[in-house]
């Protein structure tokens, strides 16, 4: 029984999602195991229910305290890139909208929320962060890897200026200055 502290945390995480009531649990269809990006600039989108931003800014909250805390390198490398926004417009359903935008993107390392929180936290407080943030979102949120594109090595050619109109005679009977 000499398990190691992230494996012992593994299995309070797991634990945990069974204990929470199946009312509670708002699992994305198809969800990746890992919140990983591949990519230098990642997204996640995550929508909220507008009666609970508060909850869900508490989860976040929660969130920044445990990178801040980590002694993990890669935490510590998620934290420098991680930004947080709310959209000023409303989300689909006319849910509240956050942003994580992950700037640079750590590659490979799991930004999965129930992991980092699980490192920080002891089961009580998890189960009590959990249930914030299961009961604010609508989704488990989107997740987007973004490459930065580079311009073509080629000039592309100016649109040429469109030709004034040619002139075009009037007909006799239109002409103010024949009578």
């Amino acid at each position: 029984m000499f398990l190691e502290i992230p494996v012992i945390r593994c299995l309070v995480l797991a634990t945990l999602l069974v204990s929470v009531p199946a009312a509670a649990q708002t699992a994305p269809p198809a969800a990746p195991a890992a919140r990983t990006f591949t990519a230098p600039v990642g997204l996640l989108f995550n929508t909220v229910r507008p009666e609970k931003v508060a909850d869900f800014e508490r989860v976040i909250g929660f969130l920044q305290a445990a990178l801040e805390k980590s002694s993990d390198a890669k935490d510590r490398a998620q934290a420098q890139g991680w930004r947080i926004f709310r959209a000023a417009e409303p989300g689909p359903g006319n849910t509240v909208l956050y942003v994580f935008v992950l700037d640079p993107a750590v590659p490979g390392v799991d930004y999965g929320l129930g992991r980092i929180l699980a490192e920080a936290y002891d089961t009580t407080q998890l189960q009590e962060i959990w249930r914030l943030y299961t009961g604010a979102v609508t989704s488990g949120g989107t997740l987007l890897n973004l490459s930065p594109i580079k311009p073509g090595t080629t000039t592309p050619s100016p649109t040429p200026a469109p030709a004034p109109p040619a002139e075009r005679p009037l007909p006799p009977d239109a002409d103010p200055n024949r009578r």
